[in-house]
This record gives C-alpha cells, sequence and structure tokens, in this order.
C-alpha cells in the first residue's frame, strides 16, 4: 500500500464589531491563499442581510466541495464529465428550551446528483463514491448524515 499523504491547513480570525455580521480572514496556509468572508443574518435575526448567513455558505461549501472533486477525480480516473448538477436539502431544527433560546439539531444533509456525462451509470457511480470519500468537507462530518443520490436517466439511485 502507498502511504503517501498530504495536510491541508486553514486558519480563520474572526471579528464581530457588535452587530450580527461577522467579518472572517480565512488563511489556507497549506497554499499560501487567503480569502475575506463575511456571514450575516436576516432581519428575522437582528442582522442586516449584508452577506450570507453561516448555513449558506455551508451548504454552498459542502456542494463545491463535492462538485469539485467529481471534476478533479474524474480527470484522474479518466472518466468524462460534462457538468454537474446538485441539488442539495439541508435541514436543522432549533427546539426552543425552557432555560435558554434554543438547542440546534441536524436532521440530514440530501444531494441529489447528476453527472451528465456519456459514461455508464457504474463508472459514474465508482467516480461519486471516490469524490465522496475525497471530500474534506464531508470527512468533517458524522458519518451518516450526508445521504447522496446518483441520477441514472430520470431515476435516482441512492450511493
Amino acid at each position: 500500500m502507498n502511504n503517501k499523504s498530504f495536510k491541508l491547513k486553514f486558519t480563520g480570525n474572526a471579528l464581530n464589531k457588535g452587530s450580527m455580521r461577522n467579518d472572517i480572514d480565512v488563511a489556507f496556509e497549506s497554499m499560501n491563499e487567503t480569502f475575506k468572508l463575511a456571514t450575516d443574518e436576516g432581519a428575522f435575526h437582528g442582522g442586516k442581510g449584508t452577506a450570507p448567513p453561516p448555513l449558506a455558505l455551508f451548504t454552498a461549501s459542502l456542494c463545491g466541495c463535492v462538485m469539485t472533486q467529481i471534476k478533479a477525480f474524474g480527470k484522474k480516473l479518466k472518466i468524462e464529465v460534462s457538468e454537474i448538477k446538485i441539488d442539495a436539502l439541508m435541514e436543522w431544527q432549533g427546539d426552543i428550551l425552557e432555560e435558554g433560546p434554543y438547542q440546534a439539531s441536524c436532521d440530514g444533509y440530501n444531494l441529489d446528483i447528476d453527472i451528465i456525462s456519456e459514461e455508464p451509470i457504474e463508472r459514474k457511480k465508482k467516480l461519486l463514491k471516490a469524490a465522496i470519500n475525497g471530500c474534506f468537507i464531508e470527512a468533517s462530518l458524522k458519518p451518516g448524515i450526508v445521504k447522496h443520490r446518483l441520477k441514472d436517466n430520470e431515476n435516482w439511485i441512492n450511493v
């Protein structure tokens, strides 16, 4: 077995100046890249909606990570990919408690993935499984929370 590996390191420096807006400087140290990101909430939560809420960025991160790995691993596995479409359903719940505002829980994430390609379904399944195993966002989540389906013509297959 080949034991080659690599490390990825991100750091974040976040600042909140009293509103619901959070400004976050993120450094991808492994690649010497930096990003200025922000989150905010809508009026219902006391924010001004000047940036996406954190859960919107989380949804985008999960979808983006899976799509990136499908494209990258498609090249490595020599599996042609024309387009990728993901319909994501991300569900959480807030339970209002007597002793505090609310407690958050996650009901799960469902990703319906359409790999648009002339490749047969077995090769698409192989590619999707590799992409799932290579997605660092998914690796950060509890096992079993993220569920995936792959589009096969007009049908959805659980992967």
